[in-house]
């Protein structure tokens, strides 16, 4: 009977490198030599080999290949023996026991990702957990793997320390009986998690946490009190709040709760929805001095001063608002600042004389402009003859010490000949004899 056309082919861990790291595609030997013992009797896989070797990297990457069975443990064995990362992401594995057989024989295995594979519902049994022992970094993404999964294997892996848990669908935070105190790095993006209370539950599973990726979850306070913050997160180092759903500043002012927090990214906020780039940057700075890293920028000392230094003039600027305790802080620093004075930044005009022949007409110069615009300028306002022109300035108070002086170079600016109201603008014709400006 033949087979259903719906019916998928089934291909292993082993089949999978077998295929992509053929000896035939790696002619000058390149990589570990990894010796392969004979294949069993009837064994559907086909080792490719050079001589008695086949050749594989540290760093497997095997991502796209429809991947659903592990194969014969042994090979696996053979083949991977150097392995220390190891990339499964988008195949077809929803079996435990089969990413488990594919793992126990990796013996130095420190990476590994899962990211994409069919996990939600299937369960790892305890009993198999510890084969994940020497794992440091964790891959989980959009595999739906539930909480109860992930708490087997974080007491399983003692020297697990990047735990990547996003685009999981929870919204919700089982805690864990045992906490991992491992772990360092935790990147849970792109979830529902909404109250701060599912995301304390973190400090007391992981309390060496260093570095906690909230980003893309609808997160809308820092809930609790300066003591309890100390007591959950002593070593956090760094939070990613972009695109959270925080809309108070007394939210930003409790992240000074942090003992150790340096770096912040609060990105895409709605507290920060009314403010320009640069207020937002500023009113973050002023309030958080223990930060060196602002949205993924270092901060300089004197970027810190001009931001503190806003910060007061901005609650000076609106009296209604009850200023925050950071403000009386940084008033008992820099004390009542005086605004800032109003500078106009826009384009300065003159007005001159531009003499053609007998005409004399009074024109408005705008001085940021170049001296090719100015002829383009005097050639529309004057109907000048387009076969060339040649201008020279006429310092009215200079005029009999300097002389004219010729506007040559088409792409400087006027402002640079130091033009003033009253001056004059000389317009003749090009000709092939040129006069000197002397003759004039």
């Amino acid at each position: 009977m033949e087979s259903s056309s719906d019916e998928e082919e089934v291909r292993t861990f082993v089949q999978v490198i077998s295929e992509k790291y053929n000896p035939e595609n790696f002619p000058y030997g390149q990589g570990l030599g990894v010796v392969v013992l004979p294949s069993p009797p009837g064994s559907p896989v086909k080792v490719f080999l050079l001589g008695d070797r086949l050749f594989l990297p540290s760093v497997l990457v095997l991502n796209y290949c429809g991947i659903s069975k592990a194969g014969d443990k042994s090979d696996i064995a053979a083949f991977c023996a150097h392995v220390v990362e190891l990339d499964l992401s988008y195949n077809q594995l929803n079996d435990w026991g089969e990413i488990c057989t594919i793992v126990s024989n990796i013996p130095h295995l420190d990476f590994l990702n899962l990211s994409m594979n069919p996990l939600n519902g299937v369960e790892l049994e305890p009993s198999m957990a510890d084969i994940f022992s020497r794992v440091r970094r964790l891959v989980l993404i959009n595999t739906h793997v539930s909480w109860d999964t992930v708490h087997t294997l974080t007491q399983h892996t003692p020297e697990l320390e990047e735990l990547f848990l996003c685009l999981n669908g929870y919204n919700t935070v089982s805690e864990s009986q045992r906490p991992c105190p491992s772990l360092r790095l935790l990147q849970i993006t792109d979830n529902q998690l909404r109250e701060w209370a599912e995301v304390r539950k973190f400090g007391v599973m992981y309390p060496c946490l260093s570095t906690l990726v909230l980003a893309n979850n609808i997160v809308d306070s820092v809930g609790d009190a300066q003591e309890t913050l100390q007591r959950l997160f002593p070593n956090l180092r760094s939070i990613n709040l972009n695109n959270s759903g925080l809309s108070k500043w007394e939210d930003i002012e409790r992240l000074n709760f942090f003992p150790k927090l340096e770096e912040v990214k609060a990105m895409g906020i709605p507290l920060l929805q009314p403010y320009t780039t640069q207020e937002r940057r500023s009113l973050l700075l002023a309030q958080l001095p223990s930060v060196v890293l602002l949205n993924g920028s270092a901060v300089s000392l004197g970027e810190r001063e001009d931001a503190e230094r806003f910060f007061i003039r901005y609650y000076q600027d609106f009296p209604e608002q009850e200023p925050p305790e950071r403000y009386h802080v940084l008033v008992s620093k820099y004390g009542h600042l005086a605004p800032l004075a109003e500078v106009d930044l826009s384009p300065r005009c003159t007005m001159v004389d531009v003499r053609w022949g007998e005409r004399v007409e009074a024109v408005s110069l705008r001085l940021e402009q170049t001296v090719g615009d100015l002829k383009k300028q005097l050639r529309a306002l004057l109907q000048l003859p387009n076969n060339g022109i040649r201008l020279f300035y006429i310092n009215r108070e200079m005029c009999s010490v300097l002389g004219p002086e010729e506007l040559k170079c088409g792409c400087r600016a006027l402002h640079s000949y130091r033009i003033r109201d009253g001056d004059e603008i000389l317009v003749v014709p090009k000709v092939k004899s040129r006069c000197s400006s002397s003759d004039l």
